[in-house]
């Protein structure tokens, strides 16, 4: 049997692990929380970040990255704003031509290098692949069908890793637009939080679909800019994830941004939080991107704005509603 190691056993890293082992790969599931490991070895649930699923006893929780990583290809799910210190941490033990398989979606902040480059940073010689698509953790867990993109640029890696996720309810779809996944899994947390924060102002279905339309039109311009494939950025992991992410409460950022646009403070809702809304940290990254190549993202920006710098909710909805009428071009 193949062996997969998860780098992060937050609820999509578990329930990544659940969809290798229904693919009948050996799993190695490594937690930053010494009491997720044990849950994971001794209850086999994840009761901190995906109560309620049971978890196949082939399951490994593990603390130890380097054991995690001792693997026929590791799958890195660390928060994003994590996934430096984490491949930093186990570059040295990187065994030469295990591919690296970025699950994690975000911008880093500062320097607004997508997850990719990060990786190729830190392990040049490590085969990269993307795993993005529209996918809430729970229903990947139980089992429920889910469709994603899997951007891989060697035919032969792809060929490879494909088999270790690949089941009857997970179904992989081919790319070789890496940037393409990436922007698109990025961009759309933004999105939702202000998606959110739209339905917590009560402002109706008229007012989140035309924001859903023009962010994708955002994410089309940045994606382009960065040199993604059109083509991607309408599938799965562009306009499939947008659209799942910026209509349902399970979404972590678009719950986020309904609890912002009811009145309550970004403060108040990360207190009672234990996992990450990847929009809060992307917000400002993605915008950092954006104006390094040039691309108008006045919704991201918006966001951005509430977010990191204070902006008064209705007054940048009113500014957002104020601006030129233009041309419906992407």
């Amino acid at each position: 049997m193949a062996k997969l190691g998860i780098l992060g056993a937050g609820a999509w890293g578990t329930a990544l692990a659940t969809v290798a082992r229904r693919a009948g790969a050996d799993v190695v599931l490594q937690a930053h929380e010494p009491e997720v490991a044990d849950s994971i070895n001794s209850a086999h649930e994840n009761s901190l970040f995906l109560p309620g699923i049971e978890l196949d006893p082939g399951i490994v929780g593990t603390t130890d990255l380097n054991e995690a990583i001792d693997a026929d290809a590791v799958l890195a799910v660390a928060p994003a704003q994590f996934l430096r210190p984490t491949l930093k941490a186990v570059a040295s033990q990187w065994r030469t031509g295990v591919p690296v398989v970025i699950c994690s979606k975000g911008i880093e902040q500062k320097s607004a290098a997508l997850m990719s480059e990060v990786a190729r940073g830190i392990l040049p010689d490590a085969p990269i692949a993307v795993l993005s698509g529209p996918t809430f953790a729970a229903e990947v867990a139980r089992g429920l069908p889910t469709a994603v993109t899997f951007a891989c640029k060697d035919d032969a890696v792809y060929d490879t890793l494909v088999g270790l996720v690949n089941t009857q309810t997970f179904r992989i779809y081919r790319s070789t637009d890496i940037v393409g996944a990436e922007i698109g899994g990025a961009v759309k947390n933004v999105l939702a939080i202000a998606c959110g924060i739209i339905a917590g102002r009560d402002l109706g279905d008229n007012s989140r679909a035309a924001l859903i339309t023009r962010g994708l039109a955002e994410l089309i311009r940045l994606g382009l800019a960065k040199g993604a494939d059109r083509d991607t950025l309408s599938g799965l992991s562009g306009l499939g994830d947008l659209t799942l992410t910026c209509n349902a409460m399970q979404s972590r950022n678009f719950s986020l941004g309904h609890a912002l646009g009811s009145g309550r403070t970004l403060d108040e809702v990360l207190a009672e939080r234990n996992s990450v809304a990847e929009g809060v940290f992307s917000a400002s990254s993605v915008t950092d991107l954006a104006h390094q190549l040039g691309v108008d993202m006045p919704i991201c920006t918006a966001v951005d704005g509430v977010i990191n710098h204070f902006a008064d909710i209705d007054a940048t909805i009113a500014g957002l509603l104020s601006r030129p009428l233009k041309e419906e071009t992407a």
